[in-house]
């Protein structure tokens, strides 16, 4: 088995995009022993093979963790920040004992980590590691849409997942932002011009 010293950690988001909800980072370190096929980009896996091997990702990894950014720390901070801060979080939330020799980010940047990081651009699609945790966030995240669709029917945040869709805007314009949406994004300002950034009626 591969030595705990010599693992690596895979690190990437979801939820840049939307105009509503948490942007969502998992890190994932994979068990040499334990490999898990078919993992891929979680854009290019069905919705059921997402969840099935994000099943499996949380039972066989060695570990895993999520971490988050709000939609109040978006609007603060801007989405790119903030998806640095939700990577650092994933990071924080690992088990101490296990320090990987490198973090490997999906995209172009890197969040200060405290071990060496590299940058792989559409990591998703060639890392096993960040493979997974393009899963595990989106699964995260997905999750989370389906609870703002219980709380919020009329929205169709189960449809959408808060993506700037027709169906999104035009609810946005009939019945005004909730706190679950980014007031900084440019089409919640748009199409809610009288509300804040705090999200109040000016």
């Amino acid at each position: 088995m591969t030595p705990i010293e010599a693992l690596i950690c895979g690190i990437d988001e979801a939820g840049r995009g939307p105009l509503c909800g948490n942007v969502v980072a998992a890190a994932v370190i994979l068990d040499p022993a334990r490999p898990i096929a078919g993992l891929n980009d979680s854009k290019k896996l069905s919705e059921h093979a997402r969840e099935r091997l994000a099943e499996r990702i949380r039972a066989d990894a060695l570990a895993w963790a999520i971490g988050e950014a709000t939609p109040a720390e978006i609007d603060r901070l801007n989405i790119l920040h903030a998806t640095m801060l939700a990577m650092q979080r994933a990071a924080a939330n690992l088990p101490a004992h296990i320090r990987p020799i490198e973090a490997r980010i999906d995209g172009n940047r890197c969040p200060a980590l405290p071990w060496p990081t590299r940058a792989i651009v559409k990591g998703d699609a060639t890392d096993p590691a960040i493979a997974a945790a393009s899963i595990l966030a989106k699964t995260t995240r997905d999750a989370q849409l389906l609870a703002l669709a219980a709380a919020h029917p009329d929205y169709g945040f189960d449809r959408h997942k808060g993506y700037p869709t027709i169906e999104h805007l035009d609810a946005l314009r009939r019945l005004g932002p909730l706190p679950c949406h980014r007031r900084s994004f440019r089409p919640v300002r748009e199409v809610c011009p009288e509300t804040d950034l705090f999200g109040e009626r000016a």
